[in-house]
């Protein structure tokens, strides 16, 4: 289960129709930065196979600009890594 966070960038005068179309996309949550005219998006897929096709989908929105990573997790990864804390 791929949970990735990122901040987008719209193309200039798109952030409300970036927001919109980011939403409308399913395993996508974004926000509206409060000090700038960027977004925090959100994404939470079940599998690689599906977090690839989304990551076909984000490439494609006309508004978008600009997409960077801000961070990754990914539960198969990290499964068992913590088990050793547990009492």
């Amino acid at each position: 289960m791929p949970i990735l966070g990122y901040i987008t960038i719209p193309q200039s005068g798109a952030k409300d129709r970036l927001l919109a179309e980011l939403n409308d996309i399913e395993f996508c949550e974004a926000f509206p930065a409060e000090n700038a005219d960027i977004l925090v998006l959100v994404t939470d897929t079940p599998d690689k196979e599906t977090e690839e096709q989304l990551q076909q989908q984000l490439k494609n929105i006309p508004s978008l600009e600009s997409l960077s990573m801000t961070f990754g997790y990914n539960d198969e990864l990290h499964k068992g890594e913590h088990d050793d804390n547990e009492a």
